[in-house]
């Protein structure tokens, strides 16, 4: 074995937790595997015989990478866009999606929403710190600020990450029960369960984009809410539950990038009312938090 494959062979005992570093830094697989194939691309052209500490080296080199990433997709976002409408967005494709399916739910499908509202700096600084535990003297280069700065913006991070509840403890955990059954309820496919948590008068209204051609915007009565749902709730398997605008709603989220968002209105223990929300810039104005438990 020559000294390239021995390098190789102890870049391979590093390649799964650089995988997952990069994925909850990136929440996207295929980034993810890039910046984790550019940083054995980068250690191989090095001298890797000076590093003191490989698997240091390794953890700066792939979120500095992440870093560039996340810089570069927040630039993209700014450029207007012409957007698919969210009924004609494919979500069953991907290269690897038993794996990215495991991923998401290690990470879990709402924190990877909300991370993706963080600033760059914030998002590299809060997971590197409290998903990997890796010191800020150790972050504040790799974000090009000092350790306090560093420790900042991961406690910046953290305060988004949590959100402000508009409820009470109780009050949200009252939300969460009626939300958490409607959501069983729709990706079971039970029409049954649907009229039992929905108000007799509900009324549901959604962005156009949400819907498919020749479905109303809004639609009232439980009967009608329930069999719509029913129809169009497979994508509720994409779904989890997060803090929108305070309140207990819900992020459909295929590949872990919002879709859609829900946000209730629950009075007496039913869903009075539900809104889809599928416009950009609607969701871009949204508050999303991670709901505790």
């Amino acid at each position: 074995m020559d000294e390239q494959d021995r390098l190789a062979e102890r870049f391979e005992a590093h390649r799964s937790h650089l995988r997952a570093v990069a994925y909850r830094l990136l929440g996207s697989l295929s980034e993810a595997d890039d910046a984790v194939q550019e940083t054995w691309l980068r250690l191989s052209r090095s001298d890797a015989d000076r590093v003191e500490n490989l698997s240091a080296w390794l953890h700066t080199v792939v979120s500095r990478l992440c870093l560039d990433m996340l810089r570069s997709r927040s630039a993209r976002r700014e450029e207007p866009i012409e957007r698919q409408p969210a009924h004609q967005v494919r979500d069953d494709g991907g290269g690897d999606p038993e794996g990215e399916a495991v991923l998401i739910d290690s990470v879990g499908r709402a924190l990877l929403v909300v991370l993706d509202t963080l600033a760059p700096a914030e998002r590299i600084a809060f997971v590197l710190h409290d998903a990997f535990a890796v010191p800020f003297d150790q972050i504040a280069p790799v974000v090009e600020r000092s350790p306090a700065t560093a420790k900042k913006l991961a406690s910046r991070a953290r305060h988004k990450v949590r959100g402000t509840p508009a409820a009470s403890a109780d009050g949200l955990a009252a939300q969460r029960r009626v939300v958490d059954a409607f959501l069983a309820a729709a990706r079971d496919g039970d029409l049954e369960a649907l009229l039992t948590v929905l108000a007799p008068d509900v009324v549901r209204r959604a962005d156009r984009a949400a819907l498919p051609p020749g479905v109303p915007t809004t639609s009232r009565g439980a009967r009608a809410v329930a069999e719509e749902t029913r129809v169009l709730g497979r994508r509720a398997r994409f779904a989890a539950p997060a803090l929108v605008n305070g309140s207990v709603g819900v992020v459909v989220a295929p590949h872990g990038r919002l879709l859609l968002a829900l946000t209730f209105t629950v009075e007496d223990g039913r869903i009075a009312a539900y809104e889809v929300i599928a416009d950009p810039v609607r969701l871009r104005g949204l508050e999303l938090a991670v709901l505790d438990g």
